[in-house]
């Protein structure tokens, strides 16, 4: 529309530059062709109708409300355990409810998408069946604040729905997804993978990963979100902690998916007792179709590593153990507990080499907020010269591709350097593929966290590098 294009340079090892050119005159001429003026507004008018049009909230709001279903809210008694069917259509509604009387729960029915967080937060309900298509709020919106609420989004969400929408149901915290009108024949499943959560009374994860340092990262922010974990970096190692032990979740780090990976699950998938166990799959690469369907014939839950892998993975996490937030005891203690994990940044000072100024200042923005001494470098030569004029530099976070001097040869510099053979190098990278992390350890590199980066993952390798110096 504006006849401009975007070039691109690229050379290895030093950078991309992205060009936008906008020619003045071609733009000016799109403006003042008055001929056009007017049917450009109609268009720009009837387009912004079908956008209206196209709203997903509005989609999928129905346009009456039904009369109440009669339920088990008055009935309820101490212990009781309830499950919330949010479902406008009265007769799969009733059906819902007399099957769930039969598995011994009681039943609460909203037939409109506003009134569930309130009955969610009262009822305190083991599992939520939503609808999509719902009166005055969707189902996605009832979603949203389901999980946006700390009382209610440990619940499991299972969706119902006519339209097909599998994936985005899954992408927004969905456990599972039903078809209609076939959605009755499943509902035994689904109460079966509720009473596994339920029932369970210990919340012990663990986690399998051969890079100790990230498992004890990953551990570190389970922790200070009260949830126990132990670590196996052997998978031989892991499936007899699982036959052995009462564990609740298996994180399983897959780093790039390989045959070996797709072996260890199917491995503790087909132990004997393991079947219902809830396997989180985390990998640090975006799976093909083919990828993801093999791994979801044994993993419950896939999780890639990006700028909010770890949430995620806390929000998966409870939602497998059943946490309650609100329902945590000993608040003080977890205050402190959490107090204890910042002071070990407190007042250490790390030097942030990136040649990309806008992840320097997110970076250091997140980094001072705990207290820690910044000081940045935007390549190589200017990374060594800070070490040598900040020599109480306890860590260094260091971008692997920037001009002039890169990270690789930054790393080895500061190797052949005696007073900096113990500093922690963590090696920033853009991408996660076989054989990277081999490449920034064998330059030197302690250990490596790929973009775009986790603060919190981040914090917590912070943590396990710097435990030693407080």
């Amino acid at each position: 529309l504006l006849k401009g294009e975007i070039t691109l340079k690229s050379a290895v090892n030093e950078g991309s530059e992205f060009t936008l050119s906008v020619p003045v005159s071609g733009a000016t001429g799109i403006i003042n062709s008055g001929s056009e003026s007017r049917p450009s507004f109609a268009e720009i008018v009837q387009e912004e109708e079908v956008k209206r049009a196209e709203n997903p909230n509005a989609q999928y709001i129905s346009p009456s409300i039904p009369e109440s279903v009669p339920d088990d809210r008055d009935n309820i008694l101490p212990g009781e355990k309830v499950i919330l069917i949010v479902e406008d259509d009265i007769n799969f509604a009733k059906s819902l409810l007399e099957f769930t009387r039969k598995r011994g729960y009681k039943g609460i029915v909203s037939v409109r998408g506003d009134y569930a967080l309130n009955l969610a937060i009262n009822y305190k309900p083991v599992g939520v069946l939503l609808d999509i298509q719902l009166p005055i709020k969707s189902g996605w919106e009832v979603m949203e604040e389901l999980k946006n609420s700390p009382q209610t989004k440990h619940i499991p969400v299972h969706i119902m729905s006519s339209h097909k929408l599998k994936q985005e149901s899954l992408l927004k915290g969905a456990v599972n997804f039903l078809d209609k009108p076939v959605a009755f024949e499943q509902i035994p499943e689904i109460f079966k993978r509720i009473e596994h959560i339920v029932n369970k009374e210990s919340q012990k994860v663990l986690i399998i990963e051969d890079n100790s340092k990230h498992a004890k990262a990953l551990a570190f922010f389970l922790e200070s979100n009260n949830i126990n974990s132990e670590i196996k970096s052997e998978v031989n190692e892991g499936v007899n902690a699982l036959q052995q032990e009462d564990i609740d979740c298996v994180i399983l780090d897959m780093g790039v998916p390989d045959n070996q990976a797709y072996e260890i699950l199917e491995g503790v998938k087909k132990n004997p007792g393991l079947e219902n166990l809830p396997v989180i799959v985390f990998t640090g690469k975006s799976l093909s179709m083919k990828e993801e369907v093999r791994i979801k014939k044994y993993a419950d839950s896939i999780i890639i590593k990006t700028a909010h892998s770890y949430q995620r993975m806390l929000d998966e996490v409870s939602l497998f153990l059943h946490i309650v937030e609100e329902g945590k005891k000993e608040g003080r203690r977890e205050t402190q507990k959490h107090l204890n994990l910042n002071n070990i940044l407190n007042g250490k000072t790390v030097l942030v080499v990136d040649d990309d100024v806008r992840n320097i200042y997110s970076l250091t923005k997140a980094l001072e907020s705990l207290k820690m001494n910044v000081i940045t470098a935007i390549d190589g030569k200017e990374a060594l010269k800070a070490l040598n004029d900040h020599p109480d530099t306890d860590v260094v976070l260091l971008d692997m591709m920037m001009p002039n001097m890169d990270g690789y040869e930054t790393a080895t510099r500061i190797r052949q350097d005696r007073k900096l053979k113990n500093l922690p190098v963590i090696a920033v990278t853009a991408k996660a593929m076989t054989g990277d992390r081999e490449k920034c350890i064998n330059a030197g590199a302690s250990d490596y966290i790929t973009k775009p980066v986790d603060v919190d993952q981040l914090l917590s390798l912070l943590r396990v590098w710097l435990y030693d110096k407080q």
